[in-house]
Order: structure tokens, then sequence, then C-alpha cells
């Protein structure tokens, strides 16, 4: 993979071509850490959490399934063949607006070049216009509590859009460059899939472990009535909460480590593409593979770091959330323990997504790559914050639509083909299920491949901050463009 080697310069001295940074004087530039191993402790932690998972799921999982399987009704096979070919359209259903999915996704980057300004402008108003809607729909039903709250979110709306309207053309730039990067790398769009697949796959081992290890660790007593007298026949079970507590940390890491990884693989691949364009032009280019295998091994310890943080956060607020829905959700201090750590949780997660972009394009570790963010944020803070918000209201918006696109191709095939012939159940309503399939399918695979576009915004973010020079250099009529669209927010700073 291919790095920046310019030595470390105060932002606003001449850094080629003649050209100058915005000017800050604290802010220095990264710097490539080379092929070194960085917080190993963690990624071995790491690995270890996950063969204690495999290992738990093949001792305790068969058994604990098994027992599951006894204690239900088992219905002959026979008997269940005539629901399960019913459901058989809804599976062809769901394959078709899948492949749509992957289809619009790809087409959506063509649009969002062509009208990337529109899509951002469009999203901003759109949000506006939400609030307002929802205050009129308050007030119109006699909420007054709500219609207050409404009214009090659409002022800080409209604020917020006639704040941030003169910036839009930046975040344009930044959009467009983003996607020219993605376009010319897929391959970290196809990553982005393999992950999801992992993910998955990962999800069932760990039900199957934790369900093993809930029946293990399971201690019953015989239940009693309110005047303390035994109930015979009944019994009252408990799992052990701190081996709870350690598998939603599990849980929680390894889907963090997936997210962020790669995050890292984005941003090394962008960078390859910012510094040296022929060695990340195609699919799964030169690039894409330094990337991939940078973020896997020499960053690993780096990504699991950061990750379980996050992991801890989680994992403390669903014990929280668990404990509140057992005392009825009337507990204040869970309350305000579970508000508490949502906000820590949004704070870290954000962090830690510029974090590993340093992480990607220059090898750093964690804590060194943490404060790297906070310079980017004393230079740029404003500017990187309100253009990842801009663009991911269209990213958002953008997934929501070629939603609502497979939601209608559900309801034609349902329509169209004989697929709900044999639909014997009057309960189960085709047309809406159809759509409501197709809604969530093609959303989600929109939003993956959203995500790697968004991971590649804020390394064009960076790298802008970083390294104008290059990117003039290698990428000439994008960086006039992002240039001139700095100039209108900040006239004489370049």
């Amino acid at each position: 993979m291919a790095y920046s080697n310019t030595p470390i310069t105060v932002m606003g001295t001449p850094i080629g071509g003649g050209q100058q940074q915005p000017t800050s004087s604290d802010y220095t530039k990264g710097e490539d850490q080379g092929n070194h191993f960085r917080d190993v402790g963690f990624g071995v932690l790491y690995y270890l959490n996950f063969f204690a998972i495999v290992a738990v799921a093949a001792l305790y999982g068969p058994d604990a399934l098994s027992k599951s399987d006894d204690d239900g009704d088992t219905d002959p096979v026979d008997d269940k063949s005539d629901s399960v070919s019913s459901y058989d359209g809804y599976i062809y259903v769901g394959v078709v607006c899948g492949v749509s999915s992957l289809i619009l996704s790809g087409l959506s980057f063509s649009v969002m070049t062509r009208i990337a300004e529109f899509l951002i402008k469009f999203s901003l108003l759109f949000s506006v216009g939400l609030s307002g809607l929802l205050c009129i729909v308050s007030f119109a039903s006699s909420n007054w509590v709500g219609g207050a709250v409404g009214l009090i979110f659409f002022a800080l709306f409209v604020c917020y859009a006639c704040s941030v309207w003169s910036r839009i053309p930046f975040a344009t730039a930044n959009l467009v460059t983003a996607i020219a990067a993605i376009r010319a790398n897929f391959g970290v769009g196809l990553a982005a899939y393999i992950f999801v697949i992992v993910g998955f796959a990962w999800t069932m081992l760990w039900t199957i472990a934790f369900v093993g290890a809930a029946s293990a660790s399971e201690v019953c007593s015989p239940k009693e009535d309110d005047d303390g007298n035994e109930i015979e026949g009944e019994e009252t079970c408990s799992g052990n909460a701190f081996y709870f507590f350690l598998l939603l940390i599990s849980f929680y890491w390894v889907h963090q480590v997936l997210t962020n990884t790669l995050i890292v693989t984005v941003a090394g691949t962008v960078g390859t593409w910012w510094f040296a364009p022929e060695e990340a032009n195609s699919c799964c280019s030169q690039g894409v593979r330094d990337s991939f295998m940078r973020a896997t091994t020499y960053s690993f310890g780096s990504v699991c770091f950061g990750s379980l943080i996050v992991a801890i956060i989680q994992a403390l607020k669903t014990m929280v959330e668990m404990a509140r829905n057992e005392e009825g959700g009337d507990n204040i201090l869970l309350c305000i323990a579970d508000c508490l750590l949502g906000c820590i949780e949004s704070l870290v997660e954000y962090f830690n997504k510029w974090a590993f972009i340093y992480v990607g394009l220059y090898g750093y570790a964690y804590c060194e790559a943490g404060k790297n963010v906070m310079n980017l944020f004393k230079s740029r803070g404003w500017d990187a914050i309100i253009v990842d918000d801009l663009t991911d209201m269209v990213f958002g918006m953008v997934s929501f639509a070629i939603g609502l696109i497979t939601g209608a191709i559900g309801i034609v095939l349902e329509q169209s083909t004989d697929w709900f012939d044999d639909n014997d159940n009057d309960d189960i309503n085709p047309t809406w299920v159809t759509f409501i399939l197709g809604l969530i399918i093609g959303w989600i695979i929109a939003s993956i491949l959203m995500g790697t576009i968004s991971s590649a915004v804020n390394t064009v973010i960076v790298l802008f901050a970083e390294a104008p020079a290059e990117f003039d250099q290698n990428h000439n009529e994008l960086s006039r463009k992002m240039r001139a669209a700095y100039l209108e927010y900040h006239p004489g700073s370049l």
C-alpha cells in the first residue's frame, strides 16, 4: 500500500507546487508508521475470546439445543411440508429483491455523482419538512406537549439548515471524490458484504454458545407462593449474570471488530488511490488487497482495542436496559444510567470512526490515532462534522429510497407470479409482507454499500486537510472543484 512519506509540517507552510493548506498553527500531518504490529495484546485477547466462544458452543451447545427440542412440540416432517412450501414465495421475493438492491446500489453511484449537491440539499430540506410535519400533526391531534417539542426541533432544524447551507458545495465535492475512489476500487464494497455474512455466522455461533452457557450455569430453586410456601412441581431458575455480561461483551466485540476492520480497509484503499492511483484503479486492486491485509494483521490489534471499548459500553447498556425492564421502567436511576451510557456509546463510536481512518491511512496505534483525531477537530472540527452529517443524510435517504423500490418490486412479484397461489393462511396479507420484506432487504443491503462511501468521505476529509498537493497532482479535476468549494466558505485560506 502506498502512503505519503512527506515529513510532518505545520499547516499553512508550502507542501508542494507552491500551494498551501488552510492555516492552523498547531496541526501536523500524519506519517506512515511502517508495517509494524500495533496493540498486539488486544489482538491476542480477541482471538482468545473467539476460540472461547467456539469451545463453549461445542461443549455445551448441542446438549442445550437437544434439551430445547425435547421440551418443545415435535411434529412429523410430513406435517410441516405444506407449511414450508407455502413460504417458498417469500424466499424467492427475498432473493430477487436482494439482487435488485445490489444493482440499484451500484447505479446509485452514478446518480449521486451527477446530482450530489441536489441530493444533499433535498435531504436537508426533507429533514426540516419532516420535523415541521410532525409538529403540525401533534398540534392537530391535541398533543400539546408533543407539538411544543416538535416546534423546538423544527426551529433547531431550520437554524441548522441555514447555518450549514453555505458548506453544501464543499460537502458535495467530498461526496463526489469519495464515490470516485470507491468506484475505482469496488472490491471494498464486496468486502463489506463478506463481512456481513461473517457477522451473521458469528451471531449464529454466539447464539449456540449463549444457549449452552445459560443452560450449564442455570441455578434452579423451588418456587414459593406469597406466603413463602414451596409450590410442588414448580421451580424458579436464573442464570449467572456475570457470565451473561461476558457473553454480551464477546458478541458486541466481534461485530464492532468487523465494522471497524472495514473502515480501516476503506481508509487504506482511499489513501492509496489519493497518493498512488496507479495502485488503486481496479475492483480488487493492489490497494484494496494491501489495505485489507494491513487491517487484518498489522493494525488488527488497534482495531480490537477501540472496538473493545465500545463493546463494554454496549454490554453495560444492555444490562441496564434489562434491569429497567424487570423494574417496569420506573427506576429513575436506571433510566439516567441508560441515557448516559447511550450518550457515551454514541460519542465513543463517533470518535472511533475517525480514529480508524488514521489507523488505515498511516498504521498508527489506537491511542496515537486518537491524538491525531483531536488535532483534526482542532483544525477542521466543524467542517469535518458538518460534511459527515450532510453526506450521512444523503446515504440514509438513498438507502431508504432503494428499499422502497425493492418493496414495490416485492408487490409486483406477488401480484404477477404464481409463487403465492398455495398460501392458505388468511392471517397473512402477502402483499404487505412482500413489500415489507423487500423494503427491509433493500434498505439493509444498500446501507452496507453506503457505509463504505461514508468511510471514504471521512477519509477524504482527513486527506484534504493533510495532503492537498498530492490530490492536485493525481486527481487535478476533483482537486480543483474541492478547492473552489472550500474557498467559497473560507476565502483566502488556500
